[in-house]
């Protein structure tokens, strides 16, 4: 998905009310409004095959799979996000009685475009960071096959990179795995922008 910035200051608290009612997603982050467009097709492929992946795989565990309309919130630089898709291995946390915003991720997967991929990969990473629970942050590009997987080690955020077809991730806080012919499944890669 595409994130534009819009230059409107707001609380945390004025953004959840605000969003809630919005006919349209935006993410927030340190205050300023970002805007979330529309998701071409490879977009949806890839993470409709990395939702069904995962959801199958942890279907008779306690976790939960998530798709792009729960919003995740990060902190202590409140921000909030709404990855495309997220695993919760813990007892779901949320902000409130809404159940709309978890607190307490233990995987987020991110699909890249070119028009997010900075974003994703800066600002947004350093809020994920913050999340304690957080294991595992991982980067999809739409445009070729690559995946990057970020993981906690400690104190330290390690990183794999993944680009052929044959390549399995290994998603080891969830103890799942995924082929990267599995997450590209009917991708057609083109050179145009």
């Amino acid at each position: 998905m595409t994130a534009i910035a819009v230059q409107t200051q707001l609380t945390p608290e004025e953004y959840l009310a605000w969003e809630r009612k919005a006919p349209f997603k935006n993410e927030y982050l340190s205050g300023q409004i970002l805007a979330m467009s529309g998701a071409n097709r490879a977009h949806n492929l890839i993470t409709g095959n990395i939702f069904n992946g995962l959801y199958n795989q942890l279907v008779n565990r306690d976790c939960e799979t998530y798709t792009g309309e729960m919003r995740v919130k990060a902190r202590p630089i409140t921000s909030y996000f709404y990855p495309d898709v997220t695993v919760v291995c813990d007892e779901p946390r949320f902000e409130d009685d809404v159940f709309d915003t978890l607190l307490n991720p233990t995987v987020v997967v991110e699909v890249l475009s070119r028009s997010t991929a900075a974003y994703d990969k800066g600002e947004k990473f350093e809020a994920y960071k913050q999340i304690m629970s957080l294991q595992e942050y991982i980067l999809v590009s739409q445009d070729r096959v690559n995946v990057e997987r970020h993981f906690r080690l400690g104190t330290q955020w390690k990183a794999i990179e993944f680009q052929e077809l044959a390549d399995v991730l290994p998603l080891d806080s969830i103890r799942c795995e995924l082929s990267l012919g599995h997450i590209y499944r009917r991708v057609k890669f083109t050179d145009t922008p």
